[in-house]
C-alpha cells in the first residue's frame, strides 16, 4: 500500500485544484508587530547588561592582558617586554606559595560551606523542626555582615593577646594558643569564618531545591521501609544535584578570589605565609608598583578559574548523561 502511493502525493505545487489551475507554494507570512515586539524587548533588556559587562569586565580584562606584556609601573609609558613577566612567574617561589595556599583554602572551605549550607537547608525544610523563622534570621545574619566587620569579629574572638577564646582557655588554667602567629591555625580561622559567612546564600539555593523534590518519592521509599538517611542519600541528593553543582562552582570561584576576609582577620599573615593569589597580585601591583607583572599573575588566575569552571561543567554533564 505504501509503495502504491506516488512520491509526488502531498506536494502542493504538483496538485491541481478543482478548477484545474495549479497551486503555487505559499509565501512566508510577514512578522506581525507582536512578533517584532517579542524580539526587540529582550534585546533591549539584554543590551544594557551586555554594555555593562563589556565596559566593566571585558574592557579592563583586555587592558590587563595588554599590560601583562609590558613593564608598566602605573605611571608613564608601558615598555613592551614580551613574555618576560610570564617567565618570571614560572621562577617565582612567592607566586607558587600563594597558589598552593589558595588551593588549600579552596579545598577546605568549599566542602565545609557545602555541608553547612545543606544541613541548614534540611533543618529549615524538615517538618519536625521548630523555630524556623528565628533560625532563618540567625542563619542570615553572617551573610548580611560585611566581610571586613566579620573579619574583625573573628579576630577579636581568636586574638592571641586579647581574644575571647584565649581568655577562656587561660581562665581555665591553660596556655594561650598562637591563633595569629601560627600560619596553619591562622588559615583555619579564616576557613571557618568564610564558611560561616557564605552558608546563608548557599542555604538559600538549597531550600527551594529540596522543596521541589516530589513528595511521592519519599512516600514510595517509606512504603519500602527506607529510613531517613536512605531517603536523603538516594532521593534528596540526586534530586538536588544541579543546585549542588551551582553551589560548588560558585563557592570555588569565590574562594579563589577571597581577599577582604583575609585582610581583616590576619592580613595574609603571619608575614606572607597566608597570602593568597589575590593578596599577592594586590601587593605586587599596588605596593611594589609592578603593574605589568601583577597583570600577568591576574591573567594566570583568570585562566585557572576558567579551567576549574570548564572541568566542573564537563564532570556535571557526564553525570547527567
Amino acid at each position: 500500500m505504501v509503495e502504491s502511493i506516488p512520491r509526488s502525493a502531498g506536494r502542493a505545487e504538483d496538485t491541481p485544484d478543482r478548477s484545474g489551475s495549479r497551486l503555487w507554494p505559499r509565501r512566508p507570512r510577514r512578522r506581525s508587530r507582536r512578533g517584532h515586539r517579542y524580539t526587540l524587548v529582550p534585546l533591549l533588556l539584554i543590551s544594557s547588561n551586555l554594555a555593562l559587562f563589556l565596559l566593566f569586565f571585558v574592557w579592563p580584562a583586555v587592558i590587563g592582558v595588554g599590560y601583562s606584556f609590558t613593564s608598566y609601573t602605573g605611571v608613564g609609558s608601558a615598555p613592551f617586554v614580551g613574555l618576560d613577566n610570564y617567565q618570571r612567574l614560572l621562577n617565582d617561589d612567592a607566586f607558587y606559595a600563594a597558589l598552593i595556599r589558595s588551593l588549600i583554602f579552596t579545598a577546605a572551605v568549599v566542602p565545609l560551606t557545602f555541608v553547612a549550607a545543606l544541613s541548614a537547608a534540611v533543618l529549615l525544610v524538615s517538618p519536625h523542626s521548630r523555630g524556623k523563622p528565628v533560625a532563618r534570621v540567625v542563619f542570615f545574619v553572617p551573610w548580611l555582615i560585611s566581610p571586613i566587620i566579620a573579619g574583625v569579629i573573628w579576630r577579636w574572638i581568636f586574638g592571641e593577646n586579647f581574644g575571647l577564646v584565649n581568655y577562656v582557655i587561660m581562665a581555665l588554667g591553660g596556655e594561650a594558643v598562637p591563633w595569629q602567629s601560627n600560619a596553619n591555625l591562622s588559615l583555619a580561622i579564616v576557613i571557618i569564618a568564610s564558611a560561616w559567612g557564605n552558608t546563608a546564600i548557599n542555604m538559600l539555593m538549597f531550600v527551594p531545591a529540596i522543596k521541589n523534590v516530589p513528595a511521592a518519592y519519599y512516600e514510595a521509599a517509606s512504603l519500602d521501609g527506607a529510613g531517613s538517611w536512605a531517603k536523603f542519600r538516594h532521593i534528596t541528593l540526586p534530586s538536588i544535584a544541579p543546585t549542588s553543582f551551582i553551589v560548588i562552582l560558585l563557592s570555588t570561584l569565590g574562594a579563589m578570589k577571597e581577599y577582604a576576609l583575609f585582610q581583616a582577620v590576619n592580613g595574609g599573615g603571619p608575614g606572607t605565609e597566608n597570602n593568597l593569589l589575590i593578596q599577592y597580585i594586590f601587593t605586587t601591583g599596588f605596593r611594589r608598583a609592578q603593574v605589568g607583572y601583577a597583570s600577568a599573575a591576574s591573567f594566570v588566575l583568570m585562566l585557572l578559574l576558567m579551567v576549574i569552571a570548564v572541568v566542573q561543567l564537563v564532570i556535571n554533564r557526564r553525570k547527567d548523561s
